[in-house]
């Protein structure tokens, strides 16, 4: 197995989230990326830096206003001294409000989904950095790699076309498999991470070359709580090709193990060129977030699970926040992915 990640990824640097009514920590900082990479070294997995890449696979997948908002926003942003030191938006559009503003804090919450996903000085080169980490990992694959790990951060599968939410800005998920469907490929993506994949579903729930499945805490009590559900199967084209497999809080690894089965059978059926594995670890009980319970061993049998749905495989990294359980989470699913 072949890993890929780039250190411009440490760029962008949050400084809080808003939770429960107040600023807190944010837990999605380049810390991610060292434990991460302590991982790899105890897999013994190569890792190696990305090239550059043109922006347009970012733009097959991503609206231009909304790459011009995080590319230039943060500049306009501190145009103002009202402003704060992080880009946060303190207005949203509604269902009945939804137009696209001229002045900088209304363009925030527009293209901000919610108060997570704060953009600073950095962030810009930090998402680049890291689509352009799914973009090389994809690349490899369809070039003739059969396994590979896209170490990204900030994560990915809760930004829409034209939405950042829940610490994402860019969809490398979708990114990568919109690389590989655009040869003609049918692409499978299993998300595994606690927080349904969103952004990742939104982009892909019209189509019927790439099958989307999601196994997450439920939404009805979960982060991003609107989306989810298991009857949202698709419309139009993509009607019967988009699942979720919502699971109980705090359930073990058994519990979750089961709602990957589930996926994993979808993905027989639908019998993909290439699967994406997005790569969540805060499903386990040492994460900051602490929603499931899902032990180590747990992620390794996840791992073995997943390996033998496809020759041609890319991992891409969502959430798992810092702990010092985060680098054996990594090995454990890996030991697992790499057992075939």
């Amino acid at each position: 197995m072949l890993a890929i990640c780039d250190d411009r990824q440490a760029a962008h640097r949050p400084l809080t989230r808003l939770a429960g009514g107040g600023l807190a920590p944010n837990p999605e900082q380049p810390q991610r990326i060292e434990l991460l990479k302590l991982g790899l070294r105890d897999c013994g997995i190569r890792l190696v830096a990305p090239t550059a890449h043109s922006r347009d696979a970012i733009a097959a997948v991503h609206d231009a206003d909304y790459l011009d908002f995080l590319q230039n926003g943060f500049s306009e942003w501190k145009k103002s001294s009202a402003n704060g030191p992080e880009m946060r938006a303190s207005v949203h559009p509604t269902v009945r409000m939804n137009r696209k503003p001229i002045d900088i804090l209304g363009r925030a919450g527009y293209f901000q989904a919610d108060a997570s996903c704060v953009v600073l000085d950095g962030t810009w080169e930090a998402v680049r950095a890291s689509a352009d980490t799914a973009v090389e990992g994809m690349t490899r694959v369809l070039n003739g790699e059969d396994m590979v790990y896209a170490l990204c951060r900030p994560p990915g599968h809760h930004a829409y076309a034209d939405k950042a939410g829940g610490f994402c800005y860019l969809n490398n998920t979708a990114i990568a498999a919109e690389l590989a469907a655009q040869r003609g490929l049918r692409v499978a993506i299993v998300d595994v991470d606690v927080h349904h994949g969103n952004g990742t579903q939104s982009i892909f729930y019209h189509r019927a070359d790439v099958l989307t499945l999601s196994v997450h805490g439920d939404p009805a009590y979960l982060y991003p709580y609107y989306s989810g559900y298991v009857d949202e199967q698709g419309e139009g084209k993509g009607l019967g090709f988009n699942y979720n497999f919502p699971v109980q809080l705090l359930c073990d690894s058994e519990a979750y193990l089961a709602a990957v089965d589930l996926a994993c059978n979808s993905v027989r059926k639908f019998s993909p060129d290439v699967l994406i594995v997005a790569l969540g670890l805060d499903a386990s009980s040492a994460d900051p977030f602490a929603c499931m319970n899902v032990d180590e061993e747990g992620f390794r049998r996840m791992g073995e699970r997943l390996c033998k749905l496809c020759n041609k495989t890319l991992v891409v990294q969502e959430g798992g926040y810092p702990s010092p359980a985060l680098p054996g989470l990594l090995k454990s699913f890996l030991d697992g992915f790499t057992s075939r």
